[in-house]
Order: C-alpha cells, then sequence, then structure tokens
C-alpha cells in the first residue's frame, strides 16, 4: 500500500487540529501473557490510519503552530544482539517510506523532545486518543502519558482527538475499500471450503480449520475476529465461540467470521445445512431473514439515518415471524431478532463512528439480520458488507452463494 493513504489521512486530521498544539499518538506495545511470553501484537488502529506503521513502541507527535503541521516519528533503535533473538527493529528508511515521515528520531528522544517544543513554542493544547469503552479495563499508553504530562505540566489543557479520527476513518477511501474488497474476496474462498467439506459428525472446530486453512495459504496472518461456528441451537447465542460441539444432522451450522487483510476486515455470516439439504422448516425460516436483508439494501443511501435500516429490517421480521407462527404481534420481536442489522466495518470489525448519523457515501456497514429460534434449534444470520454510493449502495460481497437454492447446488457437487 502507498504511504499517500497515509499522508492523505494525517492531511484530513490537520485542519481540525487547533493552533499551538501537540498531537500524540502511541502505536502500543503487546501486552504480557506468562512467564518470557506476550501476546502478539497489533497496532493501535488511529496510530495505524496515521502512519501504516505495524510495529510496537512507536510515537507520532503532529505539532501545529504558525499553521503549519510539524510531522514526526520516534522509533526504537536497531539492537544487533537482540536483533539475533527477535529480529531487526524498522529502519529509518523503512518507516520514512511506508508513513511518508520524513522526520524520524530515536525513542530515547520523545521526552526531551516534547519537553523543548512545549517551552519553545508556548503550546496550550496536548491532544491525545483517549478512547475509553468501559469503565474498568486497562489504561492506554496514551491515557498514562496524559497523567503524567498533567503533573509536569498543570497549565496543559488535554484534549480527546479520538472523535476527530473516528469520524474522519467512517468514511473510507478508494484504497480502503479496494482492501476491504479483497479481505471479502478471501473470506468467500473460505466459506465455500467450509460448505465443500462439512460432514455429519465433525467437530463445530474441525469444520472452521478449513477455513483458517484457506487464509493461511492466502497469506493472511489474522482474522477480523474469533470465528463463530455454531451448529443447531448454539447458533441461537449471538457471539458462540466454544465451537466444540458435534455436526448433527438436519441441523443447520452459522459461521459468522472474516478475513483480515493488511488490517482491514470483512465480516460475514452464511448458514447452511450440514448436509446439504434444508429442511421445509428451515428453508421457510431462511427466506424470512434474506427478505430482511434484501430489504436493507433497497433502502440502504446516502440521506437516510442509520436506525432505520434496523427499522426495515424489523418490518420484515415481525410479519415472517407472524406467517412463521412464532409471534402475533411486534412487540414480541425481541424474543427471536435482539440485535441491530448494521455496524460500521473498516480497520476495526465494529468499525468507529457515531450511528446518530445520516448515511453518506464511502460509508461502509454490515447488513446482518436474523432470527434465533430456540425451541426449534434453528438459528439463522446472514450478513453481508454494504458500501454506501452516491445513488444508493453496492453489497461488497455479493459474489458469495447466499440463497437456498444456490446453497443447495453448491453443496450437491
Amino acid at each position: 500500500m502507498e504511504n499517500l493513504l497515509f499522508t492523505k489521512n494525517r492531511k484530513r486530521l490537520w485542519d481540525k487540529l487547533e493552533e499551538k498544539s501537540i498531537t500524540l499518538m502511541f502505536a502500543g506495545q503487546a501486552p504480557y501473557k506468562s512467564g518470557d511470553e506476550t501476546y502478539a501484537f497489533t497496532p493501535n488502529r488511529n496510530f495505524y490510519y496515521l502512519t501504516g506503521i505495524n510495529r510496537e513502541k512507536i510515537v507520532l507527535m503532529l505539532v501545529k503552530i504558525r499553521g503549519k503541521v510539524e510531522e514526526t516519528l520516534f522509533i526504537e533503535k536497531n539492537d544487533p544482539f537482540m536483533a539475533r533473538w527477535i529480529g531487526a527493529k524498522i529502519s529509518e528508511d523503512e518507516v520514512k517510506e511506508i508513513s511518508g515521515i520524513e522526520n524520524i528520531k530515536f525513542i530515547e528522544k520523545f521526552e526531551e523532545t516534547f519537553a523543548s517544543i512545549l517551552d519553545r513554542e508556548k503550546i496550550k493544547d496536548l491532544c491525545l486518543d483517549l478512547e475509553r469503552q468501559e469503565f474498568h479495563i486497562s489504561t492506554t499508553s496514551s491515557q498514562r502519558f496524559a497523567k503524567a504530562a498533567l503533573e509536569r505540566y498543570p497549565y496543559l489543557r488535554i484534549k480527546n482527538v479520538y472523535h476527530q479520527i473516528a469520524d474522519l476513518r467512517v468514511i473510507k477511501s478508494e484504497e480502503e475499500i479496494g482492501l476491504i474488497r479483497e479481505a471479502i474476496d478471501i473470506t468467500d474462498k473460505g466459506i465455500k471450503s467450509l460448505m465443500e467439506n462439512a460432514k455429519v459428525g465433525m467437530k463445530e472446530y474441525q469444520l472452521e480449520a478449513y477455513f483458517n486453512f484457506t487464509l493461511k495459504s492466502s497469506g493472511v496472518t489474522d482474522y477480523a475476529f474469533k470465528t463463530i461456528a455454531a451448529s443447531g441451537k448454539n447458533a441461537t447465542i449471538l457471539h458462540y465461540v466454544e465451537n466444540n460441539s458435534e455436526l448433527e444432522e438436519g441441523k443447520l451450522i452459522l459461521f459468522d467470521l472474516g478475513a483480515q487483510y493488511k488490517y482491514y476486515n470483512a465480516d460475514i455470516s452464511r448458514t447452511f445445512p450440514i448436509n446439504g439439504k434444508f429442511t421445509e422448516r428451515q428453508k421457510q425460516v431462511y427466506n424470512v431473514v434474506l427478505r430482511a436483508q434484501e430489504a436493507v439494501v433497497a433502502i440502504a443511501r446516502p440521506g437516510i439515518m442509520f436506525s432505520v435500516l434496523n427499522e426495515a429490517a424489523k418490518k420484515v421480521l415481525v410479519c415472517g415471524c407472524i406467517e412463521l407462527g412464532l409471534i402475533k404481534e411486534a412487540s414480541e420481536l425481541p424474543k427471536y431478532y435482539f440485535h441491530g442489522v448494521s455496524h460500521y466495518l473498516g480497520l476495526d470489525t465494529h468499525d468507529v463512528g457515531s450511528r446518530d448519523v445520516e448515511l453518506k457515501p464511502g460509508m461502509i456497514l454490515t447488513n446482518e439480520p436474523g432470527l434465533y429460534i430456540e425451541e426449534e434449534n434453528i438459528g439463522i444470520r446472514i450478513e453481508d458488507n454494504l458500501l454506501i454510493t452516491e445513488s444508493g449502495c453496492e453489497n461488497l460481497s455479493k459474489q458469495i452463494i447466499k440463497t437456498v437454492e444456490e446453497i443447495e447446488k453448491f453443496m450437491e457437487k
């Protein structure tokens, strides 16, 4: 991916930054696991959005003074001894090529440089990514730095730049859309492998392994999220992840899964019969969910509120559940459908951005209605990824087989 993407992302942020401000973004660090082991490192997504760098312990500094923004990246020095054990650190030339940032310093100079700029330029605002989803989650590098900076410079105004970056990330560039298309194409291959290899008597995790193999064979190093492989009644649990039950004759299996390609994600759900043939009841329920999905596609376009998508899906699901004999009135729907039909998709699977907005061109959303009938051991969710265009929407995952007829024909082979 050319550094032009990350350069453009930073320039979009520049206009939102205050005069006489420093903005700091931290790549993060792999958390401790056990013994001498850490969990796998993955970069802070806002840091990655602005730099394209996927190495830990790196800091981006943006200083806005006199209407211009100075960009600096602080990286670790290479240690030849440790390089023999864990590999070399990223070089200055590599960082410049990936990010498009020319001013590179070593991390040992970070605090000295920060202090010097504060004093010399009379900086007023320190802007940090202070995202916090829950009260008790671990503090981040940005949150710890905010506390330390205020102790030393109590006159600073700490500002949260998270929401400004999130607003930028909601609208995807052509380059980002291309990466998500690639993630979806790889996911498609994995889903075909699941349908080709499904057999009664397998464990859910054994079937899941075919998807994993396909992704690894395609050069994918990570998943969009932990795969849901839920057969029978397990599929009525929205985020079932044990994946250890046996696949039984006459049951369906619901897969919610996705490849992550260069940190951009696909998020697809498909439900199919383990033996390759839907029962009549399964077919009836499946087609109600499919009609709800089609209703969302029909109205998804610029200018409508995000929330309208879910209302369109619910309207179809209510009618369908009445036809199926599951409910008698709309107020009963939450027994069988209890989640929203859409979320943003991008660098995060549940991507950032406000949902209390009108849809705009460049947004990428999921379209995932479902019905979960525990008493019948039927859980069905069908999920595609929609790009909002100038006049409507494009289903980016339209090539992934989906109808009852397509699934049965494919599995019959």
